[in-house]
């Protein structure tokens, strides 16, 4: 922890891993992606790493093996490692291998002055997010036993608009509960940090930080109407939260793997394959 008792997250998402590293999505191997992006992250902190937090699809496939190498990965890089799924997660799988310390799939953990509260919006077969009522009122406990601690809540489903009506249609579908939630706990709560868009976002809404932070493989272009690739290279976010309360924030892209033509979306081809 920082001498000033500031707390230091790097924050990762979506990294889409696959059993077979040779495996691309969206035209890169994002196994290769993840490393290089986990690398450029480490070498360079802008203060000692307290934790890491990776909100969600972790694996494309769902498969043991994909998460045991993540955790191979993770487990000796000496700090906790902070987990939720995706949609693209099998939660039964991920809970049996995730759990083994220093990794950990939701629940919560207290760094310095500050109580993050890991959430699962995953929803069988669907893209889209929902809370289900045990996950809200959970939630209400933690912030409630949380009281004299600042608050950041993390998952992986946006739980309010980022302007592309497309991505915007598969966020979690019942923000309002969580909204609610945590307008009763205004008094400590502090942010919300997601994933799932692939593309940085950050807004102000009812008095809370929300981030969202770009995947460690490829990126959505922000604010379309339909799904469509970004030239932006792999991302992550660093965020600060300082002992008085504030949320300070960077992402950082890998700029010298910036694309020069849009990467396929490898699943809208798929599709077509299918229905032909």
């Amino acid at each position: 922890m920082s001498s000033d008792s500031s707390v230091c997250l790097l924050h990762l998402s979506d990294p889409h891993l696959f059993a077979d590293e040779s495996r691309e999505l969206y035209g890169v191997n994002t196994q290769a992606t993840f490393r290089a992006t986990l690398a450029r992250a480490l070498a360079s902190p802008p203060a000692p790493v307290d934790a890491i937090l990776v909100t969600g699809d972790i694996a494309e496939d769902g498969c043991r093996p994909t998460y045991q190498r993540f955790v191979a990965l993770m487990s000796g890089l000496g700090v906790p490692v902070l987990c939720t799924p995706g949609n693209h997660e099998d939660p039964g799988v991920a809970a049996s291998v995730l759990n083994t310390p220093p990794l950990q799939l939701c629940g919560s953990v207290t760094l310095g002055a500050w109580r993050l509260v890991l959430l699962s919006s995953h929803v069988p077969g669907d893209d889209s997010g929902w809370l289900a009522d045990p996950e809200i009122e959970r939630l209400d406990r933690e912030l409630t036993a949380a009281a004299g601690q600042y608050a950041l809540v993390c998952m992986h489903h946006q739980p309010l608009p980022v302007g592309s009506p497309w991505l915007d249609g598969v966020g979690l579908r019942n923000a309002a509960d969580l909204h609610a939630v945590l307008a009763r706990h205004r008094r400590n709560m502090r942010g919300v940090l997601f994933g799932h868009v692939h593309q940085a976002f950050d807004s102000t809404h009812a008095g809370l930080r929300w981030l969202g932070t770009p995947s460690t493989c490829t990126q959505f272009t922000p604010h379309t109407t339909t799904c469509v690739m970004d030239l932006r290279p792999p991302g992550f976010r660093w965020v600060r939260l300082r002992p008085a309360g504030d949320i300070e924030t960077e992402v950082v892209w890998l700029e010298e793997t910036q694309r020069t033509e849009r990467p396929p979306d490898s699943r809208r081809a798929a599709a077509v394959t299918a229905a032909t």
